[in-house]
């Protein structure tokens, strides 16, 4: 399993619209998040637009691939576009993802050997 942390920015005068469309993904684009591999997906939003975003997957690539290919997932991330800052492409496929420096679980596990 591989636990996946990224960013993304948010524009400060998008702030109430993105949390509007987050407070009812559309249902088939659920479906396509979950068929894809992607668990215990959480995203939290600061006051000044940065967005962070947190899922576990067996597979990034396979994950990625079955998004990419996904056109609910597509339409998704083109309903979304507008909201976000210097974003050129499609956000799901330009966030930032940030290396993981520390895990409880793993260091606890580490320390119990």
């Amino acid at each position: 399993m591989t636990r996946v942390c990224f960013r993304l920015q948010v524009q400060a005068e998008h702030l109430d619209a993105y949390r509007e469309r987050h407070a009812a993904v559309w249902p088939a684009m659920l479906r396509a998040i979950e068929a894809a591999g992607r668990r215990n997906y959480s995203l939290f939003l600061d006051d000044d637009g940065l967005l962070i975003g947190y899922y576990e997957t067996d597979s990034v690539t396979d994950a990625d691939a079955s998004l990419a290919a996904s056109e609910v997932a597509a339409a998704w991330e083109s309903h979304m576009q507008d909201l976000f800052d210097g974003a050129t492409g499609r956000a799901d496929q330009t966030a930032r993802v940030l290396p993981e420096v520390f895990n409880l679980e793993d260091q606890l596990a580490a320390a119990a050997e």
